[in-house]
């Protein structure tokens, strides 16, 4: 049976958008590795068709990256030497498949398919066009599908984690999630700590996560009206506590995608630096907020290049927690 490694190298919601594309390789192959960053490896072993994670820090992937580490690379090369027999490189738009293309021809893999625009010389064995415009769930699929790996009859293409996931405690029954933290400044809604009064004066049990370097944001966010999670939670925790929610007011950032996963509706505050087609949380039920033609759009600028990020700020807290409100019980 085909020995499959799949490569996502980036972070927590890049990877979980992957999940179609790895129950796709799933189904024919006898096993699947991911192989992901440090930032998206907890949500690599929450996707279902994943038997092992390999974690590799990639200098041509991730922001603000240390210099390269010849020690580093040739480790990789090492663990990867004789242990599969295809990969697939999963990558966004505006990243190359092939630096990592290179690594798996020293390892020796036989087989390598991904996008590449560029000339790959010798290092891929599959060289595929980049896919239309699509979901970025759709694109992924389209590149394993390009590839030769197709989902099982009956799966719809919808993002899902395993379903065993971790017991948090001392919740409320049905709380709103408001996660205010974002990988960049640019896709930073700053007026959270309002929504959040606004729904606590709604009779709304809010509960506020983020990750271990976000506690004095969860805390002002939560300003005393809500259950402060910030810094407590592991992925797996963040996700079972995203399951266990009405819905999910969040930034364009990486935990939008665990709700649409563990079906949970999403109230997106959508920054246009990044394409709202392609980043959108993928699920029927969001409503996204954000002026998606500001001078910002199709920058993916991590600072806000407009004074004042007016496609966000000039969201008013109220048309979020009435949107929060539009969203609960449509997913029960």
């Amino acid at each position: 049976m085909t020995r499959a490694l799949v490569v996502r190298l980036d972070s927590l919601g890049d990877v979980v958008v992957c999940g179609p594309a790895v129950r796709a390789v799933a189904a024919s192959a006898g096993s699947v590795t991911v192989l992901a960053g440090p930032r998206g490896a907890e949500a690599a072993r929450l996707l279902p068709g994943v038997d092992e994670v390999l974690v590799f820090d990639a200098p041509w992937i991730t922001a603000d990256a240390a210099p390269v580490d010849p020690a580093a690379v040739d480790r990789l090369v090492d663990e990867l030497r004789g242990r599969f027999d295809t990969a697939l490189v999963l990558t966004s738009f505006h990243q190359s498949a092939l630096p990592t293309a290179l690594l798996l021809r020293l390892a020796g893999v036989p087989r390598t398919a991904a996008v590449s625009t560029d000339h790959p010389g010798s290092l891929l064995d599959v060289r595929l066009p980049e896919p239309p415009d699509d979901p970025e769930p759709v694109r992924m699929l389209a590149v394993a599908a390009g590839a030769g790996f197709a989902l099982p009859s009956g799966d719809d293409g919808a993002l899902r984690l395993v379903e065993d996931l971790p017991a948090v405690g001392d919740l409320p029954a049905h709380p709103v999630v408001v996660h205010p933290g974002a990988d960049a400044a640019a896709r930073a809604y700053p007026r959270w700590a309002e929504v959040v009064e606004l729904l606590a004066d709604e009779g709304v049990d809010v509960v506020v996560t983020g990750g271990p370097d976000e506690r004095a944001l969860t805390a002002a966010v939560a300003g005393g009206r809500a259950l402060d999670l910030g810094g407590r939670l592991t992925v797996a925790e963040l996700a079972a506590v995203l399951r266990a929610a009405d819905v999910l007011a969040v930034g364009n950032t990486g935990p939008a995608h665990l709700a649409s996963a563990v079906g949970t509706p999403v109230v997106s505050l959508f920054s246009p630096v990044v394409p709202l087609v392609r980043w959108a949380p993928h699920t029927p039920h969001r409503v996204v907020l954000g002026d998606q033609s500001a001078a910002c759009a199709g920058s993916r600028a991590r600072t806000c290049p407009v004074p004042g990020h007016p496609c966000l700020a000039g969201v008013e807290p109220a048309a979020v927690a009435a949107a929060v409100q539009q969203l609960v019980g449509v997913a029960a």
